[in-house]
């Protein structure tokens, strides 16, 4: 399994962005997906994740209300939209795929494949 993120930037406090995970190599419709953000020197820090039927989401209370998770499993995509981004939201996002049914899943060693990151800088 492939996965490569897109869609990160630099925005100003209060905006928004949305990220992209493409993914090839196998087929992750099956699979709960999720994204993860790390800034340097500290773990890997969960963000969201989906079933795979899109139908079950999570995030933790840092981004709840404002960070929304959504796949398409016919284009083999899943996403990420950020609103009312703050600075502390700054750092690099990846996005992972697990073969674990439970949708739930909140560590980092619960997912198998990860993409490469990308970049995301909130200024104030």
């Amino acid at each position: 399994v492939q996965l490569v993120e897109s869609g990160g930037g630099l925005v100003q406090a209060g905006g928004s962005l949305r990220l992209s995970c493409a993914a090839s190599g196998r087929v992750v419709s099956g699979y709960t997906m999720g994204w993860f953000r790390q800034i340097p020197g500290k773990e890997r820090e969960f963000v969201a994740s989906i079933s795979w039927r899109g139908d079950n989401t999570y995030y933790p209370d840092s981004v709840k209300g404002r960070f929304t998770i959504s796949r398409d499993n016919d284009k083999i995509a899943l996403y990420l939209q950020m609103n009312s981004l703050k600075p502390e939201d700054t750092a690099v996002y990846y996005c992972a795929a697990s073969r674990l049914y439970d949708a739930d899943l909140r560590a980092a060693s619960q997912y198998e494949y990860w993409g490469q990151g990308t970049q995301v800088t909130v200024s104030s």
